[in-house]
């Protein structure tokens, strides 16, 4: 079972500090839209999205089917298929993906300490 892309998803107080901050480390803006409150900084194969005002707590997202660029890979595990495996291991859910659907879906589990992950499935 694979998961996908990797990154961080952080809630932020004020995007444009938090932009310049992650500049200074090295991230450069991957994709995003700073009037829309959200950007995707990437440095290396390191992704962290900041989104100011989208949600509360920090999120750990993967994204089934897409590589660290937003390529879409020829072989991955699909959502729905992460989803049966997770409840076949008594994961609780936050919310699920339709199981009847193909293509774009995602659901919401927490880890053992309330973390938020998010399993998004864009292909």
């Amino acid at each position: 079972m694979t998961l996908g892309a990797f990154s961080v998803s952080l809630s932020v107080k004020d995007i444009n500090v938090s932009k310049v901050f992650y500049e200074n480390l090295g991230f450069k803006v991957f994709a995003g839209d700073l009037e829309r409150n959200y950007l995707i900084m990437k440095n290396g194969n390191a992704l962290v999205g900041l989104f100011q005002g989208m949600f509360e707590n920090n999120i750990l997202t993967f994204n089934p089917g897409w590589d660290e660029n937003a390529n879409k890979l020829d072989e991955f595990t699909d959502v729905r298929d992460i989803q049966k495996h997770l409840k076949s291991k008594n994961i609780k859910f936050e919310n699920e993906a339709d199981e009847n659907t193909k293509g774009p879906a995602s659901f919401v589990i927490m880890d053992p300490d309330g973390n938020t992950v998010l399993i998004d499935q864009h292909v």
